[in-house]
């Protein structure tokens, strides 16, 4: 078995563990352990992957296993890593551990929540370290799957509103997905093995230009829905509105990757012609994304709208560096994806604690608050400048190497686009220091708010753990670059050849 299972069956073990859990004591001993181990896997996973990196191991995939799962097909539970896949997990374990402690006090059905809430990090975990096209969209399903019950049971507002439209965008473009695939598979080989593994497909390059160009939309579009990809982003403000603070941090931290990390693996990995050929459409939504999430946020009034749009837009960074091919805006946007992941989950952690004080989140509605929770507003300043790109955060480097390497591009397109998109960063700084200003500064806008408290105990650790992660990018980067540059050379290769 490889190590890569653990990531797996460790989430299998906590549903066991909060399935006998008596009291809620029990509960949070289950899933504090659980996505601690996680964690400390995912830590020991960096580890032991740029040893064997550092020792000279210059294969693709690194902690491959293969077992056939439906022979017919020639569907295998095939796993592996790279560079990019350790980071992702990586990722998802910060946030999943962080979670546990924002959903300390989770109410009601705290057991089920957790349930759902593992079920949803185990699709997460399996999408990542898949390297077959079906088992990695039965992750991607089930990690899809458990969000209509999240914001369905412990949302709130427009709960059940926001829970549909979020299922039937995403499952529609599941179903843009599946035919993309299965597009893929039957043109996988020439000689008429066909195969569902990705490195095989890669090195076998027997999909028609032709065909190509209709698989290359289908499951770019299927990943771009859950990136927030304009126009079918619809789903992600009211979706990141009504969800509880762990499953907003989840989805928008971790679960909108799988939309970018697909796109990248998948979809321009595998018809590299196609990208050359239809990336100038997709380059236009989403720069469009880019300005549209930017702009939106500036005229909200609900601090998770105006995070939700903010996402919007950062994750259309992310997929607009990723078109630019080149190896420099590409590792960009595998760090705007790790940095975006660990500055939003931080701010709808800060969000939901300060709307669990406030009990609103309307920014009309408060003022004055850094005197009254000083805390949590400090933290709030910290994520704030994150967004912002501030120097010796998350995303300063990450938008720094996405704009130097997309204006790197010699086509005149590209220059152009990139010099539109780096206006974002001045409409970002709009609205985080509108927001900022409004709301811990001046005068306190309800008397009540006087009698409020700062964060506790478990708040606090949630937070420190996502800003230390912030601050360790920004300042030591070149760890992030190195492990996952080799990775993005050899896609970027391989659509440039």
């Amino acid at each position: 078995m490889s190590i890569l299972s653990i990531f797996v069956i460790i989430p299998i073990l906590m549903m066991g563990g909060l399935f006998l859990s008596k009291n809620m004591n029990q509960i949070r001993t289950v899933a504090t352990i659980g996505s601690a181990l996680q964690l400390i896997a995912a830590v020991a996973l960096v580890v032991l992957f740029c040893g064997k990196r550092a020792a000279g191991d210059t294969a693709e995939m690194l902690f491959m296993a293969d077992h056939v799962w439906f022979q017919a097909l020639n569907i295998h539970y095939a796993v592996g890593v790279d560079g990019v896949s350790v980071a992702m997990i990586l990722l998802s374990a910060i946030i999943v551990f962080a979670g546990v402690f924002a959903s300390w006090k989770i109410n009601p059905l705290p057991k089920e929540f957790f349930m759902w809430l593992i079920l949803l990090s185990i699709g997460v975990y399996g999408f990542f370290i898949s390297i077959d096209l079906f088992t990695m969209f039965m992750f991607y399903e089930v990690a899809l799957i458990p969000m209509y019950l999240l914001i369905g049971i412990w949302g709130s507002g427009k709960k059940y509103y926001s829970a549909m439209k979020l299922t039937l965008m995403l499952m529609g473009g599941s179903a843009l997905l599946l035919l993309g695939i299965l597009g893929i598979y039957f043109n996988s080989s020439a000689d008429g093995n066909l195969t569902m593994n990705i490195l095989e497909i890669a090195a076998n390059d027997a999909i028609p230009h032709s065909l190509q160009k209709i698989f290359f939309p289908l499951t770019f579009i299927g990943f771009g829905v859950l990136g927030a990809m304009f126009p079918f982003h619809t789903w992600s403000p009211d979706g990141h509105a009504s969800a509880p603070t762990a499953v907003s941090m989840l989805h928008a931290g971790v679960l909108m990757k799988l939309g970018g990390y697909g796109c990248f693996r998948v979809a321009m990995y595998l018809m590299p012609y196609a990208t050359q050929e239809l990336s100038w459409i997709f380059l236009i939504l989403t720069g469009i994304s880019v300005f549209y999430g930017a702009y939106s946020a500036c005229v909200q009034t609900d601090l998770k709208y105006i995070n939700a749009y903010s996402s919007v837009s950062h994750c259309g960074l992310v997929l607009f560096a990723l078109l630019m091919w080149n190896t420099t805006a590409m590792t960009g946007a595998i760090m705007q994806m790790l940095s975006h992941g660990l500055m939003t989950a931080l701010f709808f952690a800060l969000i939901g604690m300060i709307y669990g004080r406030t009990h609103t989140r309307d920014i009309r509605e408060m003022g004055g608050l850094m005197k009254i929770m000083p805390f949590l507003s400090v933290c709030y300043v910290i994520a704030g400048l994150a967004s912002l790109g501030l120097p010796g955060l998350s995303g300063f480097v990450a938008e720094m190497t996405i704009f130097v390497g997309a204006f790197d591009h010699t086509d005149t397109f590209r220059r152009v686009f990139t010099i539109l998109a780096c206006t974002s960063i001045v409409i970002t700084a709009v609205y985080i220091l509108r927001v900022v200003g409004k709301i811990l500064y001046g005068p306190v806008q309800d008397e009540h708010h006087l009698k409020l408290t700062d964060a506790v105990w478990y708040e606090k650790f949630s937070t420190i753990v996502l800003i230390i992660a912030v601050a360790g990018i920004g300042i030591f980067p070149l760890w992030v670059s190195d492990l996952i540059r080799e990775s993005i050379k050899v896609i970027s290769e391989r659509i440039i050849q």
